[in-house]
């Protein structure tokens, strides 16, 4: 079972579903959770909407855009696991090691990056670019003085992934 985290992996999660039928897996079932925004000043996410399947004695693949400190994943598995599946393990599409805090197995990784900030892909500014087809590494500062200023990236020849 592949479980979605809203909004950011919603693209790398259906990309993945296409790519797991083509390889033969038939039997996938998905779900997703959506969740509020890590709260730095609280440390807290807060659960928008819960699971709809149940997870009980499945093996869950939670999917991730980005792990970043650790700490929302954490606070995910957990609530995963209180529904007793018989395993959770981490499907993310890029992996920023150096922001870890909470040392956490991630099984599988697309990537792992410095700490860069991205956009694309599912990822944000202020809910801007996530339907771009590529992850760039963007200039926060810019994107700040100008919300446009990656919108050039749209509707360019881009490279086969």
């Amino acid at each position: 079972m592949l479980v979605g985290v809203l909004k950011g992996a919603l693209l790398f999660t259906s990309d993945l579903v296409r790519a797991l039928a083509d390889a033969g897996v038939a039997d996938l079932v998905v779900d997703f959770l959506a969740i509020s925004r890590y709260a730095p000043d609280s440390g807290r996410v807060r659960i928008l909407e819960d699971l709809a399947v149940d997870v009980e004695d499945r093996d869950v693949v939670l999917v991730e855009d980005l792990v970043d400190t650790g700490l929302t994943l954490a606070y995910l598995i957990a609530h995963v696991r209180e529904r007793s599946p018989r395993r959770v393990d981490v499907c993310a599409l890029l992996d920023r090691t150096p922001s870890r805090i909470v040392p956490l197995p991630i099984r599988y990784v697309g990537e792992a990056i410095p700490d860069l900030f991205v956009i694309g892909y599912g990822m944000h500014y202020h809910e801007r670019y996530r339907n771009l087809p590529i992850v760039v590494d963007a200039d926060r500062a810019v994107l700040a003085r100008d919300p446009d200023a990656y919108l050039g990236l749209y509707g360019k020849t881009l490279p086969e992934p």
